[in-house]
C-alpha cells in the first residue's frame, strides 16, 4: 500500500499491480489500519483510494489464499476489520477507478461517498457465478444506489458494468478519460477538503443515518448465506481457472 498526502487529502494506493491489486490478508489489514489512522488524523480531511497499474482491484488473491491452510481464517479476520473501518469511517472517502474492479474491488466502492470512474473501468459483482452470497454489505448498499431491480440484475447475472453505465446506474458520480482520472479525482477531493471538516462530517453523518446498522445486519445475513452455500455447493474458488474465482470475486491475475 502506498500512502501520500496532497494538502489535506490522504491518497491510499493499492499497490500489487502484478496481481491486479488483488487483496491478501495483509493488504486487508493494512488498508484497515490506514483508514483508522486517517480517521484519527486532524490533518487529513479526505481520503482518496486508487489502484496502481492497470486495474483498481481484482478482489482477493486466491493463490495467496491457497498457500497456507490457515489463510482463510486470517483473511476473514482482516476482512472483518476492514469492513468495520469502512462502516465507521467519519471522513469523506473517495475512489478513482480504472480497469477492472471485481468482487471486493467493486463492493468497496459501495462504501465510498464519491466514486469517479475512467472510461475503461469495468465493475463486476460475480457472487452468483462464484456460487456464494453477496459480500461486504452489498446486499443492502447496492440496491440503495441502483434500485432493487437493477441490483437484482447485477447480482443474478454477475455481468460486467462499464464506466459510463456505472454512472448511469448511480454507482459512480462521473466518467472521464483514463489519463484525466487521477487529476479529476484529486481536484474533487481537494474541493471537499477545502470545506470546514466538521460541517462535512455532519453532512456525511446525516446522509448515512442508519446505514451502519443496516450494513452490519446485512453482513451477518451474508455470512450466514455464504456458509450455507459453501456446504451445499462447495468451497469458493473451485471454479475453472479460466473464469473468475475466489472469495471477494477475484479473477486469477495473469500479469
Amino acid at each position: 500500500m502506498l500512502v501520500g498526502d496532497d494538502g489535506a487529502v490522504r491518497i491510499l494506493m493499492l499497490n500489487r499491480p502484478q496481481r491486479l491489486n488483488a487483496f491478501t490478508a495483509a493488504s486487508y489489514g493494512s488498508l484497515a489500519r490506514l483508514l483508522v489512522e486517517a480517521d484519527g488524523d486532524a490533518r487529513v480531511h479526505v481520503v482518496l483510494l486508487r489502484g496502481a497499474g492497470r486495474a483498481f482491484s481484482a478482489g482477493v488473491d486466491l493463490d495467496a489464499l491457497r498457500e497456507r491452510p490457515d489463510a482463510g481464517a486470517e483473511l476473514g479476520k482482516t476482512f472483518d476489520a476492514l469492513l468495520d473501518a469502512l462502516v465507521s469511517f467519519h471522513k469523506p472517502l473517495l475512489a478513482a477507478v480504472h480497469g477492472p474492479a471485481v468482487g471486493f474491488g467493486a463492493t468497496i466502492l459501495l462504501h465510498c461517498d464519491l466514486v469517479l470512474v475512467a472510461d475503461d473501468a469495468r465493475l463486476r459483482f460475480p457472487f452468483t457465478l462464484l456460487r456464494t452470497a453477496p459480500e461486504a454489505g452489498s446486499s443492502v448498499l447496492l440496491p440503495s444506489l441502483t434500485g432493487p431491480q437493477r441490483a437484482a440484475e447485477l447480482l443474478f447475472t454477475s455481468r460486467w458494468v462499464g464506466g459510463a453505465q456505472a454512472v448511469e446506474m448511480g454507482l459512480a458520480l462521473r466518467c472521464c478519460p483514463p489519463d484525466r482520472l487521477a487529476a479529476e479525482a484529486l481536484e474533487l477531493a481537494t474541493a471537499v477538503a477545502a470545506q470546514p471538516p466538521a460541517a462535512v462530517a455532519a453532512a456525511k453523518q446525516l446522509l448515512g443515518a442508519g446505514r451502519a446498522d443496516a450494513v452490519r445486519a446485512a453482513l451477518a445475513r451474508e455470512r450466514n448465506e455464504a456458509r450455507h452455500l459453501s456446504q451445499a455447493l462447495g468451497a469458493i474458488g473451485s471454479t475453472p481457472r479460466d473464469g473468475p474465482a475466489g472469495l471477494g470475486g477475484a479473477p486469477q491475475p495473469t500479469a
